[in-house]
């Protein structure tokens, strides 16, 4: 039997990747998955419905039950999540937790009880961008407008509206000051060829500036962030851009000669990202290479990384886990866990006290994965037992870890 690099038997193509390769904003067929039984209030029955022990013996903290089992969720609820796999699909903050869909509902963090509800919800694969207290959201009416709302009642409390001669801005990045969009430039006939990248103040809502991006650039497929006086962001293109956050102006862009579906880390002036089996560090200023670090084997490549508490983890696609210095590249610890456990790998990750929360993919021997922070070694795995095609979500308030599986959420012991 052949197998992926992600230790999975080959053969399959995994649909989660597909729908995360379409990008935000395209609609896709849904495609049947596994329901679970529901009671009338929207909770679910059965608890966690396939908690596993791994990595041996019985773990500390983390919310572990007895022998390395899973917790059984706090909470579970049916939601009317329609998600992408990406990261900003899932948001918890203000005592509420938020998955992207129509109707847009916020729960209340410790009860799962419905705090307010949006009919026209968040954007399908549009990112919900919180900063400064402010949920941001691209309009359900593609009515050209972006709007922030205050997670905590739902009360919208920012909009903006980027001209009428460009269709669907959608943010990207948030910061303290601004909240950055990409919208496509509308033609004579209605039609588009290219699109805008552009900065809007995130008090006034006035267009802070707006710079059209290079023919054949497209508008989905975007990851940004905002650090600093530096906007970064790849796209499917294979491109690794560095805008100026006051102006707009290009600073640099690479050619990325491998990709990882765009994911990438920043910490303070560096910019991280995979490319294959070499995890690269660019400055941030001026696109010069920082460090490197190599995989084993020629084959072997990373996969996402997440910078948390001053420290990068990223794991390989033979499943070895590293947490490095995101400064020097420096390796603090290297396992194997995750291999010997049999597990598939991790896309994202939050970190609660000296837990790693990591979310997979792939549902077959994945799931909601606790990992020790310090070691790598796996605490247990969590999983609903639905088999359905969506990619895990994780999100934290801080307090709290919830993780989103297709329309079921659940809220996590810690």
């Amino acid at each position: 039997m052949t197998m992926r690099r992600d230790g999975m038997p080959g053969g399959r193509f995994s649909r989660r990747r597909a729908l995360r390769l379409a990008g935000g904003g395209l609609t896709l067929a849904v495609l049947t998955a596994g329901a679970a039984g529901c009671r009338a209030d929207g909770s679910d029955g059965g608890g966690s419905g396939g908690s596993e022990p791994a990595g041996g013996g019985k773990p500390a903290g983390g919310g572990a039950g007895e022998d390395g089992q899973a917790p059984e969720p706090l909470w579970t609820k049916t939601t009317s999540a329609q998600t992408y796999g990406d990261n900003d699909e899932l948001v918890a903050a203000a005592d509420v937790v938020i998955a992207s869909g129509a109707p847009l509902v916020a729960l209340d963090a410790a009860s799962g009880k419905e705090q307010w509800s949006l009919e026209d919800g968040a954007t399908p694969g549009a990112p919900m961008l919180l900063g400064r207290g402010t949920l941001y959201l691209a309009s359900a009416a593609y009515d050209g407008t972006v709007t922030g709302y205050d997670p905590a009642s739902g009360k919208q409390t920012w909009r903006s509206h980027l001209g009428k001669e460009y269709r669907q801005p959608r943010p990207i990045a948030v910061d303290d000051d601004q909240v950055y969009v990409i919208a496509e430039i509308l033609e004579a006939d209605g039609s588009s060829r290219t699109n805008v990248i552009a900065a809007l103040d995130s008090g006034t809502g006035r267009v802070a500036w707006k710079e059209q991006r290079d023919f054949g650039t497209e508008q989905n497929g975007i990851h940004a962030h905002a650090e600093g006086r530096h906007l970064v962001y790849t796209d499917f293109k294979r491109n690794l851009t560095v805008r100026d956050t006051a102006t707009g102006k290009q600073v640099w862009t690479h050619k990325t000669a491998k990709t990882n579906y765009g994911f990438f880390a920043v910490y303070k002036d560096l910019v991280i990202v995979p490319q294959g089996p070499k995890l690269l560090a660019f400055g941030l200023a001026d696109g010069s290479a920082k460090w490197s670090v190599e995989t084993a084997e020629s084959y072997v490549a990373f996969k996402e990384p997440a910078v948390l508490d001053d420290v990068l983890y990223v794991v390989d696609s033979s499943r070895t886990m590293r947490a490095l210095d995101p400064r020097t590249g420096e390796e603090i610890w290297q396992s194997t866990a995750l291999a010997d456990a049999k597990l598939t790998v991790p896309r994202q990750y939050v970190k609660l006290g000296d837990v790693l929360y990591a979310a997979t993919d792939l549902d077959e021997r994945g799931g909601v994965i606790a990992m020790d922070a310090k070691t790598g070694a796996v605490r247990w795995t969590f999983n609903d037992r639905t088999g359905d095609y969506h990619a895990w979500l994780v999100a934290t308030d801080g307090k709290r870890v919830f993780a989103l599986h297709g329309k079921r959420l659940h809220a996590l012991p810690v």
